[in-house]
């Protein structure tokens, strides 16, 4: 098998065409996204529920953290399964109910999104097919504009749904400064993008299984790292809350394993790099994306005005190091065994 050259791979294309994705959708979603926030004011929801799968899920976690520490409101993730298997009625009434998808045609999540409609919840489809069955469904449309992408791993699809979260939280909570700093997420992207994460690559080379840490707004993008070291790398990571890594999982790290930390410059990162420096003592193999030095082992990341909008710049550094990863394991992050771009489950 011949492997492209990194950036003849389309992973690596769309993954860097995300900021100019990201500044279209900010520029043609404004009175879409301004209606619905005046309708939130105006009608407060009780709560809001979120449905996804796959990397949407993860969106939908980043989702969470936004929504309770921005706005204040609880925010949990519904299993598109309660609906479409055992069809059990949820009582939904005067919710908020947030449907993520790239495609908008699983089975599942369209019983749901219907279930939620039919229970009384106010219905919103961020997808990125705006003529899908989900759209059809919604009560407003959030499209996520990326653009097709034909690589099975989504990148700028899934930055897009963070940039349309944000956008949505900052329009509703009236923050001009978070969306000053949403404004500027596209050119800190491409000021990330060429920086210097070689390190990482040459580390996880030959690795078999990797930790991937973060805390709060930064742990989606935690979720979403181990699910593309697997999916594009072949190798074995899993994601974890800085707050829940120490109980059991530090069980398994002792010299040489490595371990990524992705941090967002808010209250979580003192706490994060203590169980980055604890790992360090244990001879892990530690590296810290991080805006700032965070001793040895810093991947560097461009700055952004505010932490909410910062995993969206590091994960898509990220990206480019995960389709370099893949190559140097002698994989196409395009094409990854046993998957197809559109997965419709039931």
């Amino acid at each position: 098998m011949t492997l492209p050259a990194a950036a003849q791979t389309l992973m690596y294309s769309e993954a860097r065409e995300s900021a100019e994705r990201i500044a279209d959708q900010l520029a043609a979603n404004a009175v879409i996204v301004s209606r619905l926030a005046q309708e939130l004011r105006n009608n407060p929801p009780r709560f809001v529920v979120t449905s996804a799968r796959g990397s949407s899920d993860h969106a939908a976690t980043f989702a969470k953290y936004v929504f309770e520490t921005q706005l204040g409101y609880a925010t949990s993730s519904a299993s598109p399964s309660v609906s479409s298997v055992y069809a059990a009625p949820q009582k939904l009434d005067g919710a908020l109910y947030l449907a993520i998808s790239q495609s908008g045609k699983s089975p599942d999540l369209l019983r749901q999104a219907h279930a939620a409609h039919a229970a009384g919840a106010r219905v919103v489809a961020m997808v990125n097919a705006p003529d899908s069955p989900l759209a059809e469904i919604a009560d407003t449309l959030i499209p996520l504009r990326a653009g097709a992408e034909n690589s099975v791993a989504a990148t700028k699809s899934y930055l897009c749904s963070l940039s349309a979260i944000v956008h949505i939280a900052a329009k509703w909570k009236g923050d001009d400064d978070l969306l000053a700093a949403l404004s500027g997420v596209p050119a800190a992207i491409a000021r990330s993008w060429d920086l210097d994460w070689s390190p990482l690559v040459d580390g996880l080379a030959g690795a078999r299984n990797l930790f991937v840490v973060a805390r709060g707004l930064g742990l989606a993008a935690a979720q979403e790292a181990a699910l593309k070291l697997k999916e594009t790398a072949g190798l074995h990571a899993e994601a974890f809350s800085a707050a829940e890594v120490k109980h059991g999982p530090m069980a398994l790290v002792d010299t040489g394993f490595p371990v990524l930390f992705f941090t967002q410059g808010d209250d979580t990162t003192d706490g994060t790099l203590a169980v980055a420096d604890e790992f360090r003592q244990r001879g892990a193999n530690v590296w810290i994306a991080s805006a700032t030095d965070a001793g040895a082992g810093t991947l560097p990341v461009a700055p952004i005005g505010h932490p909410v909008c910062a995993p969206l710049v590091t994960i898509a550094s990220f990206y480019r190091a995960a389709n370099a990863l893949a190559l140097r394991r002698g994989r196409n992050p395009d094409v990854p065994p046993h998957l197809r771009k559109v997965t419709e489950t039931v």
